[in-house]
């Protein structure tokens, strides 16, 4: 058995804005395992900036990953807690190099193009105009559930975005979620909360800036909009504090990016701990590759997630891996007519 690393730098069709700038690129680096004749792939999804795993000596985590390969999944896991990204990436690596087919790693009804898993649009930060189109667009094209990133412009503006999403459809017809990644201040933050309460929003994500347990937990308890946590799971690796966490700010949903917080397994762990304290969940991707964005839904269809995930962002590159993976009527398939092209040789670097 032996493993190489390979990264691959993603370019948006658009540049992508964020409460943290605007996107036009994304790094991401591929782990493949061989054994014989078979091939496992993994992805190690970063994301500089936020993926805790954002490091100087990250390139050095891939290669010393690759030079222990024969450690196996569950003893490299252990070992790459400060990495997260790695964790999922040899997660996947592993199972693809066990699968019959190295790009199907939970057979089910998804994987045979027999059924989809619900997701949202995503509407992107920018101006009035263009976050106005690209509503337009999700709803045309077939969405029952949008989500909004807001920080962007000024909140009066983003307010009347989605009161032109309420005047034409009400909550029984479109869920809508809107994440603010931590942009606003704790005050600001409660006056927020009411407004959207008024439009019926279905949630909001992370309304204040990460490690502010006591004052998230104030908002969780009096907000008449339902908050989920998203970057405060983050870097949260034992499962003790998870418990802690959870149990101190009582959010009423958490989001699950495995890229960010261990894969399958460290996913898992929060997923256990929300139940066992009635939060609800999703699972939503953070800008993989195809490779890892089929990875996360797969194991999404298996866990049967309730509601719309967080899933759309295959369509998002203009140099992404070919796969089977479409978006239709609001919903991820996997089209089995179509094929991958992966081949390490014509990645972009």
């Amino acid at each position: 058995m032996k493993a190489t690393y390979h990264k691959h730098i993603l370019t948006f069709k658009r540049a992508s804005g964020t409460s943290r700038g605007i996107l036009k690129t994304k790094e991401t680096w591929y782990i493949v395992i061989t054994e014989g004749s078979k091939q496992g792939i993994g992805e190690c999804g970063i994301l500089r900036g936020l993926s805790v795993d954002d490091r100087p000596d990250y390139e050095e985590r891939l290669q010393w990953t690759c030079a222990n390969i024969e450690k196996g999944p569950e003893r490299l896991w252990s070992v790459l807690k400060e990495f997260p990204s790695i964790q999922f990436g040899v997660e996947m690596a592993f199972l693809s190099l066990k699968a019959q087919d190295p790009f199907v790693l939970f057979p089910s009804k998804f994987t045979q193009h027999k059924s989809s898993i619900d997701i949202n649009g995503l509407v992107w930060m920018g101006d009035e105009v263009f976050m106005k189109e690209q509503i337009e667009q999700k709803l045309e094209a077939g969405f029952d559930c949008i989500k909004m990133k807001i920080g962007a412009i000024s909140f009066d503006k983003e307010m009347e975005l989605l009161r032109f999403i309420r005047k034409h459809y009400d909550a029984s017809k479109i869920t809508v979620r809107v994440d603010a990644n931590g942009g606003f201040a704790f005050a600001k933050a409660k006056e927020v909360l009411q407004q959207l309460a008024l439009l019926d929003i279905h949630s909001i994500e992370q309304p204040i800036a990460v490690g502010q347990w006591e004052e998230m937990k104030q908002l969780c308890e009096e907000t008449p909009t339902p908050i989920a946590l998203d970057e405060e799971l983050i870097g949260v690796v034992d499962v003790t504090k998870k418990r802690n966490l959870l149990q101190t700010i009582r959010p009423q949903y958490i989001i699950l990016k495995p890229s960010f917080i261990g894969g399958y397994q460290g996913s898992e762990e929060w997923i256990d701990q929300a139940e066992a304290l009635d939060i609800g969940w999703w699972i939503t991707s953070a800008l993989e590759s195809n490779i890892g964005l089929n990875a996360i839904a797969q194991w999404t269809y298996e866990l049967q997630a309730k509601g719309p995930q967080g899933l759309g962002t295959g369509s998002l590159f203009t140099n992404n891996i070919p796969s089977p993976l479409e978006v239709k009527e609001g919903g991820l398939h996997y089209n089995n007519t179509l094929y991958w092209d992966f081949n390490t040789d014509t990645l972009c670097l």
